[in-house]
């Protein structure tokens, strides 16, 4: 952690001292630009915002004095920068108060943030930025870095209360193309070339009814992800957005997605070339990088030492790994069930359900009777019941009778070419997704094209 003293002391003696208000202004004025005071000015104003650039809004550095000490009488005398990041299991008000806000200016100063819910104190991560700024042991100001494209500011109003301020930075959506041949994993080679977390997780997501990846994906085969990306005023990437085609060129499967949102309902989701949504009746693994561990069938069962049909998939992940609903439906069980230990069973239309065994939890809530949409979280990986680790264990019925998951063959989702209009709005979105991936052109291409050659 770096502090900076900084000492003010005026070369003549004080023509008139200055209020309160203004003496914010001055601590204002180290804060940032002439523009960012500007807008900071604005902010004692009820429910004031400021659209900043990134320049002013990431990050939100100590800057050149705007008002002289010749000129303000009753400066202040001992102003201390301190800047640090939040620590896991630790509280904003923690972080502030470490360095060094009393604890009860603090809590009021954040007040004024959550007030508005500028942001979530339920959802905060490790690694969050704050300033503070405290002249003579009292917090002056607070500058918190919320987002990769946005920043709060919290100042003293003129009334001695708590002003908060949102920076937002200027922002140009631009995209990237990544494409690579599969050697070891798709999410090392995509991150490798620039895609985030979110962008492998999106791209699976576009094909977990169709592949399973830990067993279909073969060394040679092929993938691409065209997405969304955010540049500042620099050109630096501030952040990523939404996955626009995925697509996926190997020996089980050969086939492109693009995410589209219908302008009769506005949901998006990913249709093949043809207008074919890529989403199935059900998902095919409800659990993300997990592999198969045991298979549908006749087995041997590890701890009874009976031979009998083992009416599921079997995928092992470590404790914790979210679980999702395999389909929209309705919770009919949820809790504990013997051998499958905390168990979950979902009634789905058309005579379809599903169960989840071996849980460590269950998600927030749940409970029989309860409406679940596809993709939700219903529970999390664990190791109770008859199990040796922890493990998935997901069943399909159809009928009342246990089928197996990976062979099933599901009914499809939404169809364009049965609905004229959308699937001529769909042809024009691909066509504009294509000239944008392919060739760069268009009003607001400024595409980077990144690959990795085939091996020899």
């Amino acid at each position: 952690m770096n502090q900076d003293d900084l000492t003010i002391a005026p070369a003549n003696p004080p023509k008139r001292n200055l209020s309160q208000g203004m003496r914010s202004l001055v601590v204002l004025g180290v804060l940032g630009s002439a523009s960012a005071l500007a807008g900071l000015v604005m902010a004692g104003r009820p429910d004031a915002s400021l659209v900043q650039t990134a320049d002013a809004a990431v990050p939100l550095p100590l800057a050149a004095r705007l008002v002289s000490a010749v000129d303000v009488a009753d400066a202040p005398r001992h102003l201390v920068k301190a800047e640090g990041k939040l620590e896991r299991n630790e509280t904003l008000t923690g972080l502030v108060s470490r360095l060094g806000a009393p604890v009860g200016e603090a809590n009021a100063a954040l007040q004024a943030v959550y007030s508005k819910d500028l942001i979530d104190h339920r959802r905060l991560r490790p690694g969050l930025e704050a300033e503070t700024f405290v002249e003579d042991g009292r917090l002056t100001a607070l500058a918190i870095k919320a987002d990769a494209d946005r920043s709060l500011l919290v100042t003293r109003t003129l009334e001695g209360g708590w002003q908060a301020t949102q920076l937002n930075a200027k922002l140009t959506p631009s995209y990237k193309r990544v494409a690579a041949e599969i050697d070891g994993s798709i999410y090392n080679a995509a991150l490798k070339l620039g895609a985030g977390d979110q962008q492998v997780v999106d791209f699976a997501s576009a094909f977990a009814y169709d592949i399973d990846f830990q067993r279909e994906i073969h060394p040679g085969d092929r993938f691409e992800i065209f997405f969304e990306t955010f540049v500042d005023e620099r050109g630096n990437p501030v952040r990523h957005g939404e996955v626009l085609y995925a697509a996926l060129d190997g020996k089980a499967l050969k086939r492109g997605f693009y995410r589209f949102a219908p302008s009769d309902d506005g949901l998006p989701d990913y249709f093949d070339e043809k207008g074919e949504s890529a989403t199935k009746f059900l998902m095919k693994t409800p659990i993300n990088g997990a592999r198969i561990s045991s298979n549908f069938g006749t087995r041997r069962h590890p701890i009874s030492g009976y031979t009998r049909l083992h009416k599921g998939t079997d995928f092992a992940a470590p404790t914790g790994t979210p679980i999702y609903a395999a389909g929209s439906g309705t919770v009919q069980r949820a809790s504990w069930n013997g051998g499958y230990g905390n168990f979950i069973k979902l009634k789905h239309a058309r005579g379809y359900e599903t169960a989840y065994a071996h849980l460590s939890r269950y998600a927030s809530g749940l409970k029989p009777g309860m409406k679940v949409r596809q993709g939700d979280v219903i529970g999390y990986v664990g190791s109770t019941g008859a199990s040796t680790g922890p493990h998935l264990h997901y069943e399909v019925y159809v009928d009342g009778k246990p089928v197996n998951a990976m062979s099933l063959k599901l009914p499809t989702g939404r169809k364009l070419s049965e609905e004229p209009a959308m699937l001529a709005e769909f042809k024009q979105f691909k066509e504009n997704i294509d000239a944008l991936r392919l060739g760069g052109t268009g009003p607001m291409a400024q595409l980077v094209h990144q690959e990795l050659p085939a091996s020899p």
